[in-house]
Protein backbone atom coordinates (compact mmCIF):
# COMPACT_ATOMS: atom_id res chain seq x y z
CA UNK A 1 0.00 0.00 0.00
CA UNK A 2 1.22 3.66 -0.44
CA UNK A 3 1.28 4.34 3.19
CA UNK A 4 3.83 2.13 3.48
CA UNK A 5 6.39 4.40 1.40
CA UNK A 6 6.32 7.19 3.68
CA UNK A 7 6.08 5.50 6.64
CA UNK A 8 9.75 3.54 5.74
CA UNK A 9 11.19 6.74 4.65
CA UNK A 10 10.04 8.62 7.88
CA UNK A 11 11.19 5.62 10.26
CA UNK A 12 14.64 5.91 8.38
CA UNK A 13 15.11 9.19 9.36
CA UNK A 14 14.86 8.64 12.56
CA UNK A 15 17.18 5.93 12.92
CA UNK A 16 20.10 8.49 12.93
CA UNK A 17 18.42 10.39 15.86
CA UNK A 18 18.58 9.12 19.52
CA UNK A 19 15.58 6.98 20.62
CA UNK A 20 13.95 10.04 22.31
CA UNK A 21 14.09 12.32 19.48
CA UNK A 22 13.31 9.62 17.37
CA UNK A 23 9.96 9.31 20.18
CA UNK A 24 9.19 12.93 19.96
CA UNK A 25 9.80 13.51 16.25
CA UNK A 26 7.39 10.30 14.84
CA UNK A 27 4.61 11.29 17.41
CA UNK A 28 4.82 14.64 16.12
CA UNK A 29 4.48 13.71 12.88
CA UNK A 30 1.87 11.25 13.27
CA UNK A 31 -0.13 13.52 15.87
CA UNK A 32 0.18 16.46 12.69
CA UNK A 33 -0.93 13.96 10.15
CA UNK A 34 -3.55 13.14 12.23
CA UNK A 35 -4.75 16.33 13.03
CA UNK A 36 -6.20 17.13 9.23
CA UNK A 37 -9.22 14.29 9.42
CA UNK A 38 -11.19 17.00 10.97
CA UNK A 39 -10.42 18.80 7.97
CA UNK A 40 -11.14 16.10 5.70
CA UNK A 41 -14.64 15.08 7.63
CA UNK A 42 -15.78 18.74 7.27
CA UNK A 43 -14.86 18.65 3.07
CA UNK A 44 -17.88 16.20 2.96
CA UNK A 45 -21.45 16.76 2.78
CA UNK A 46 -22.75 13.21 3.47
CA UNK A 47 -23.96 12.08 6.71
CA UNK A 48 -21.83 11.05 9.31
CA UNK A 49 -23.48 7.34 9.43
CA UNK A 50 -22.39 7.35 5.47
CA UNK A 51 -18.66 8.79 5.38
CA UNK A 52 -18.53 5.90 8.58
CA UNK A 53 -19.48 2.79 6.37
CA UNK A 54 -17.45 4.39 4.00
CA UNK A 55 -14.46 4.78 6.14
CA UNK A 56 -14.79 1.73 7.76
CA UNK A 57 -14.37 -0.07 5.07
CA UNK A 58 -11.19 1.55 4.42
CA UNK A 59 -10.11 1.26 7.34
CA UNK A 60 -10.43 -2.36 7.23
CA UNK A 61 -8.58 -2.86 4.08
CA UNK A 62 -5.49 -0.68 5.28
CA UNK A 63 -5.11 -3.05 7.88
CA UNK A 64 -5.87 -6.16 6.50
CA UNK A 65 -3.30 -5.00 3.46
CA UNK A 66 -0.40 -4.96 6.70
CA UNK A 67 -1.32 -8.59 7.30
CA UNK A 68 0.26 -9.65 3.59
CA UNK A 69 3.52 -8.88 5.39
CA UNK A 70 3.78 -10.68 7.83
CA UNK A 71 4.08 -14.39 8.69
CA UNK A 72 1.44 -16.46 8.18
CA UNK A 73 1.43 -17.12 11.60
CA UNK A 74 1.02 -14.22 12.96
CA UNK A 75 -2.81 -13.51 12.25
CA UNK A 76 -3.65 -16.83 13.38
CA UNK A 77 -1.85 -16.48 16.98
CA UNK A 78 -2.99 -12.93 16.71
CA UNK A 79 -6.45 -14.37 17.09
CA UNK A 80 -5.91 -16.96 19.47
CA UNK A 81 -5.12 -13.95 22.22
CA UNK A 82 -8.42 -12.78 24.02
CA UNK A 83 -10.73 -12.65 20.99
CA UNK A 84 -13.97 -11.64 22.59
CA UNK A 85 -11.60 -8.56 24.45
CA UNK A 86 -10.66 -7.46 21.53
CA UNK A 87 -13.89 -7.21 19.97
CA UNK A 88 -15.17 -5.23 22.61
CA UNK A 89 -12.33 -3.07 22.41
CA UNK A 90 -12.66 -2.90 18.74
CA UNK A 91 -16.40 -2.19 19.29
CA UNK A 92 -15.91 0.41 21.41
CA UNK A 93 -13.02 2.43 18.89
CA UNK A 94 -16.27 1.86 16.54
CA UNK A 95 -18.58 3.17 18.62
CA UNK A 96 -15.92 6.55 19.48
CA UNK A 97 -14.88 6.94 16.06
CA UNK A 98 -19.28 7.06 14.83
CA UNK A 99 -19.46 9.76 17.69
CA UNK A 100 -16.28 11.64 16.54
CA UNK A 101 -17.45 11.99 13.13
CA UNK A 102 -21.03 12.96 14.24
CA UNK A 103 -19.38 15.51 16.49
CA UNK A 104 -17.15 16.88 13.76
CA UNK A 105 -20.52 17.81 11.61
CA UNK A 106 -22.62 19.06 14.23
CA UNK A 107 -20.13 20.98 16.15
CA UNK A 108 -17.00 23.28 15.51
CA UNK A 109 -13.68 21.42 15.35
CA UNK A 110 -12.01 22.95 17.78
CA UNK A 111 -14.96 22.03 20.56
CA UNK A 112 -14.75 18.50 19.53
CA UNK A 113 -10.92 18.19 20.11
CA UNK A 114 -10.55 20.19 23.26
CA UNK A 115 -13.34 18.00 24.70
CA UNK A 116 -11.76 15.28 23.40
CA UNK A 117 -8.48 15.81 24.91
CA UNK A 118 -9.85 15.40 28.15
CA UNK A 119 -9.74 11.94 27.67
CA UNK A 120 -6.82 11.42 29.89
CA UNK A 121 -9.33 12.21 32.46
CA UNK A 122 -11.82 9.89 31.57
CA UNK A 123 -9.40 6.95 31.50
CA UNK A 124 -8.33 7.37 35.03
CA UNK A 125 -12.23 7.45 36.00
CA UNK A 126 -12.94 4.64 33.80
CA UNK A 127 -9.92 2.62 35.07
CA UNK A 128 -11.24 3.17 38.97
CA UNK A 129 -14.36 1.79 37.68
CA UNK A 130 -13.42 -1.13 36.07
CA UNK A 131 -10.38 -2.29 37.66
CA UNK A 132 -10.03 -0.35 40.79
CA UNK A 133 -6.90 1.61 39.85
CA UNK A 134 -6.69 4.74 42.12
CA UNK A 135 -5.92 7.63 40.52
CA UNK A 136 -2.88 10.09 41.78
CA UNK A 137 -4.01 13.76 43.43
CA UNK A 138 -2.88 15.61 41.23
CA UNK A 139 -5.36 13.59 38.30
CA UNK A 140 -8.08 14.94 40.80
CA UNK A 141 -6.90 18.20 40.73
CA UNK A 142 -6.75 18.23 37.24
CA UNK A 143 -10.01 16.87 36.73
CA UNK A 144 -11.34 19.82 38.75
CA UNK A 145 -9.57 22.51 36.16
CA UNK A 146 -10.59 20.18 33.21
CA UNK A 147 -14.50 20.25 34.10
CA UNK A 148 -13.91 23.87 34.76
CA UNK A 149 -13.03 23.86 31.44
CA UNK A 150 -16.26 22.06 29.84
CA UNK A 151 -18.27 23.99 31.85
CA UNK A 152 -17.59 27.30 29.85
CA UNK A 153 -17.64 25.18 26.12
CA UNK A 154 -21.09 23.52 26.90
CA UNK A 155 -22.09 26.67 27.81
CA UNK A 156 -21.93 27.72 24.54
CA UNK A 157 -25.17 26.38 23.71
CA UNK A 158 -26.45 29.32 21.74
CA UNK A 159 -23.32 30.08 19.95
CA UNK A 160 -21.87 27.97 16.57
CA UNK A 161 -20.96 24.43 18.91
CA UNK A 162 -24.16 22.87 19.21
CA UNK A 163 -24.79 21.38 22.71
CA UNK A 164 -25.77 18.59 20.22
CA UNK A 165 -22.16 17.82 18.98
CA UNK A 166 -20.52 18.46 22.21
CA UNK A 167 -22.35 15.56 23.81
CA UNK A 168 -21.57 13.56 20.87
CA UNK A 169 -17.53 14.79 21.70
CA UNK A 170 -18.11 13.90 25.47
CA UNK A 171 -19.23 9.89 24.23
CA UNK A 172 -16.77 9.79 21.95
CA UNK A 173 -14.07 10.62 24.36
CA UNK A 174 -15.67 8.20 26.63
CA UNK A 175 -15.59 4.95 24.36
CA UNK A 176 -12.33 6.43 23.39
CA UNK A 177 -10.99 6.49 27.28
CA UNK A 178 -12.94 2.59 27.64
CA UNK A 179 -10.57 1.24 24.63
CA UNK A 180 -7.43 3.01 25.96
CA UNK A 181 -7.80 1.57 29.68
CA UNK A 182 -8.53 -2.28 27.78
CA UNK A 183 -5.42 -1.89 25.56
CA UNK A 184 -3.52 -1.06 28.58
CA UNK A 185 -4.85 -3.33 30.76
CA UNK A 186 -4.56 -6.45 28.06
CA UNK A 187 -1.19 -5.65 26.33
CA UNK A 188 -1.45 -9.07 24.75
CA UNK A 189 -4.31 -7.87 22.72
CA UNK A 190 -3.01 -7.14 18.98
CA UNK A 191 -3.33 -3.80 17.62
CA UNK A 192 -3.32 -4.22 13.79
CA UNK A 193 -6.28 -6.67 14.35
CA UNK A 194 -8.54 -4.72 16.58
CA UNK A 195 -8.32 -1.87 14.36
CA UNK A 196 -9.35 -4.04 11.65
CA UNK A 197 -11.92 -4.95 13.58
CA UNK A 198 -13.12 -1.27 14.25
CA UNK A 199 -13.25 -0.91 10.62
CA UNK A 200 -15.70 -3.98 10.31
CA UNK A 201 -17.60 -2.91 13.30
CA UNK A 202 -17.98 0.88 12.40
CA UNK A 203 -19.26 0.02 8.63
CA UNK A 204 -21.73 -2.51 10.16
CA UNK A 205 -23.01 -0.22 12.74
CA UNK A 206 -23.47 2.65 10.08
CA UNK A 207 -24.72 0.75 7.79
CA UNK A 208 -28.26 0.01 9.93
CA UNK A 209 -28.46 3.85 10.01
CA UNK A 210 -28.21 4.44 6.06
CA UNK A 211 -30.67 4.73 3.55
CA UNK A 212 -28.44 4.01 0.51
CA UNK A 213 -24.60 3.63 -0.47
CA UNK A 214 -24.38 5.93 -2.79
CA UNK A 215 -21.47 8.33 -2.62
CA UNK A 216 -20.02 10.93 -5.67
CA UNK A 217 -16.63 10.51 -7.12
CA UNK A 218 -15.10 13.53 -4.94
CA UNK A 219 -16.52 12.50 -1.63
CA UNK A 220 -15.52 8.88 -2.14
CA UNK A 221 -11.76 10.32 -3.12
CA UNK A 222 -11.90 12.06 0.27
CA UNK A 223 -13.03 9.15 2.20
CA UNK A 224 -10.00 7.00 0.20
CA UNK A 225 -7.14 9.31 1.56
CA UNK A 226 -8.36 9.58 4.63
CA UNK A 227 -8.95 5.79 5.28
CA UNK A 228 -5.60 5.06 3.33
CA UNK A 229 -3.13 7.04 3.61
CA UNK A 230 -3.87 9.59 6.77
CA UNK A 231 -5.46 7.18 9.28
CA UNK A 232 -3.32 4.66 9.10
CA UNK A 233 -0.06 6.71 8.28
CA UNK A 234 -1.08 8.47 11.67
CA UNK A 235 -1.78 5.43 14.30
CA UNK A 236 1.32 3.71 12.73
CA UNK A 237 3.86 6.60 13.36
CA UNK A 238 1.92 7.62 16.82
CA UNK A 239 2.12 3.34 17.97
CA UNK A 240 6.09 3.20 17.22
CA UNK A 241 6.80 6.90 18.66
CA UNK A 242 4.94 6.09 21.76
CA UNK A 243 7.51 2.93 22.42
CA UNK A 244 10.42 5.52 22.51
CA UNK A 245 8.93 8.41 25.10
CA UNK A 246 6.90 8.64 28.20
CA UNK A 247 2.76 8.96 28.13
CA UNK A 248 3.04 12.37 30.11
CA UNK A 249 5.28 13.21 27.04
CA UNK A 250 2.14 12.07 24.72
CA UNK A 251 0.06 13.47 26.40
CA UNK A 252 1.60 16.97 25.53
CA UNK A 253 2.57 15.93 22.22
CA UNK A 254 -1.59 15.22 21.72
CA UNK A 255 -1.59 19.14 22.23
CA UNK A 256 -0.15 19.46 18.57
CA UNK A 257 -3.77 18.32 17.47
CA UNK A 258 -5.74 19.93 20.04
CA UNK A 259 -4.08 23.36 18.46
CA UNK A 260 -3.34 21.84 14.67
CA UNK A 261 -7.07 20.90 14.23
CA UNK A 262 -9.31 23.71 14.13
CA UNK A 263 -6.08 26.08 12.43
CA UNK A 264 -6.56 23.54 9.72
CA UNK A 265 -10.44 24.67 9.50
CA UNK A 266 -9.99 28.04 9.94
CA UNK A 267 -7.44 28.00 7.04
CA UNK A 268 -9.72 26.07 4.43
CA UNK A 269 -13.02 26.57 5.86
CA UNK A 270 -13.32 29.71 7.73
CA UNK A 271 -14.75 28.18 10.95
CA UNK A 272 -13.87 30.53 13.89
CA UNK A 273 -14.45 29.10 17.44
CA UNK A 274 -16.39 31.13 19.74
CA UNK A 275 -14.77 33.05 22.61
CA UNK A 276 -16.30 30.32 25.59
CA UNK A 277 -14.61 27.44 23.28
CA UNK A 278 -11.46 29.86 23.85
CA UNK A 279 -11.42 30.33 27.45
CA UNK A 280 -12.82 26.54 28.16
CA UNK A 281 -9.76 25.25 25.85
CA UNK A 282 -7.58 27.31 27.59
CA UNK A 283 -8.25 26.00 30.83
CA UNK A 284 -7.87 22.54 29.59
CA UNK A 285 -4.89 23.18 27.52
CA UNK A 286 -2.97 24.53 30.63
CA UNK A 287 -4.53 21.69 32.90
CA UNK A 288 -2.85 19.62 30.36
CA UNK A 289 0.23 21.32 30.35
CA UNK A 290 0.79 21.52 34.19
CA UNK A 291 -0.41 17.64 34.86
CA UNK A 292 1.41 16.24 32.08
CA UNK A 293 4.71 18.33 32.99
CA UNK A 294 4.22 17.28 36.86
CA UNK A 295 3.73 13.83 35.85
CA UNK A 296 6.85 13.21 34.17
CA UNK A 297 8.70 15.34 37.00
CA UNK A 298 7.55 12.72 39.24
CA UNK A 299 8.72 9.59 37.73
CA UNK A 300 12.39 11.60 36.97
CA UNK A 301 11.91 11.54 41.23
Amino acid sequence: MLYIIPIYFIYNIGLILTNSAKGIALTSIGILIMSLESLFIKFTSISSFLFSFYIGIFMFISMATTFLFKEKEYLKNALKTSLPLMLICSACMATSNIFFITAVKTTTVANVVIIFSTSALFTALIAFLLFKEKPRKNVFIASFFMFIGLFIIFNDNLGIGSMEGNIYAILCTVFFSISFVLLSRFKEMNRLVITAFSGIILSLIAWFFVDELAIDSKTLAIVMVMGLLITPISRVLLGVGAKYIRASEVSLLMLIETVMAPIWVWIFLNEVPSIYTFIGGSVIIVTLIVNSLYTAKQKDI
